[in-house]
């Protein structure tokens, strides 16, 4: 079986000049080809942790180095992993100073009883981990200049949560398929401009922001954390592949019922099912997004 990974950068309004553009595209064909050499040596765990890592750290997403700030000035990150063979996963949340969100989430997976840990703890595990790196690495004056600007728009009553779509850059996430038929999947974010301080988001929640299973599917979504988590988007996309036999029908119809009940500009998701079919869909304007196999990568935005 081929091994195949598919990405997205975010589901938003992404208005992008042309340099921006080409930078995440690039990046996403370059997450992608890491993703696929990942697979290649080793699981889709190793995919997806190598692909969203390569995202976290590129400082073009909502994730890692280029995540946003909370109402206190501060970058939280939140990470999910979950491997389609074992069943397991593992997750952090709330957690500053982290090198890579999605490493950590799979330390705690592999390493610990535990599938979610938060706060001061992910950072104890993140210093046994030899993940810790130093604030300043998440801060910069593009960032510092948007954070003032959200700050006034706040004040003047012009802020609303759905905003954080209108930005460029969003929570990232992988799905793959590995040689032996083995799926995961992986989500890892910054959260909102100007949540409150430990906000937790559906990026570390299975079935939520990511779920795998091998033999059915793999998923990794994006869009308004609170929509996605009273959705199970993840996990009802898993049941609608189930039901429909067909994942691009099946994500299809989980965007159309999250516009339904919460409306438009909230979500999107990518999957992949157990033979390596991928699809997407989102309700945005857009998603950055894109998929590979060996000798064939696709990206879009």
């Amino acid at each position: 079986m081929k091994p195949t990974v598919a990405v997205h950068g975010g589901a938003g309004r992404w208005s992008l000049d042309e340099e921006r553009k080409r930078a995440v595209l690039k990046t996403l064909r370059e997450a992608v080809e890491e993703g696929l050499t990942a697979a290649e040596r080793g699981s889709a765990v190793d995919a997806v942790t190598a692909a969203v890592e390569y995202m976290e750290r590129s400082g073009l997403f909502n994730a890692g180095y280029g995540s946003v700030y909370a109402i206190d000035g501060r970058v939280y990150l939140d990470a999910g992993v979950m491997d389609g063979k074992t069943g397991r996963a593992g997750a952090v949340a709330a957690v500053e100073g982290v090198r890579s969100a999605v490493r950590l989430a799979r330390f705690v997976m592999e390493q610990t009883d535990h599938v979610i840990i938060a706060c001061e703890g992910a950072r104890l595990l993140a210093a046994k981990a030899g993940l810790l790196e130093p604030h300043h690495k998440f801060y910069n004056e593009e960032k510092n200049k948007r954070f003032q600007e959200v700050l006034e728009e706040a004040r003047r009553g012009r802020w609303h949560y759905k905003k954080v779509l209108e930005l460029a850059g969003d929570t990232v996430g992988a799905v793959a398929l590995d040689r032996d038929g083995n799926l995961a999947a992986a989500t890892s974010t910054g959260g909102v401009w100007l949540k409150w301080p430990g906000r937790v988001g559906d990026s570390p929640i299975p079935g939520a922001g990511y779920y795998a299973e091998n033999g059915v599917g793999a998923f990794s979504a994006t869009g308004v954390g609170e929509v996605i988590l009273l959705m199970l988007l993840s996990y009802r996309a898993r049941n609608e592949l189930v039901k429909t036999g067909d994942v691009a029908q099946a994500v299809k119809n989980v965007v159309q019922q999250a516009t339904e009940a919460f409306g438009p500009d909230t979500v999107g998701i990518i999957a992949l099912d157990a033979k390596g079919n991928p699809a997407y869909a989102y309700n945005t304007k857009a998603m950055a997004r894109g998929w590979g196999k060996q000798g064939e990568i696709y990206v879009d935005l």
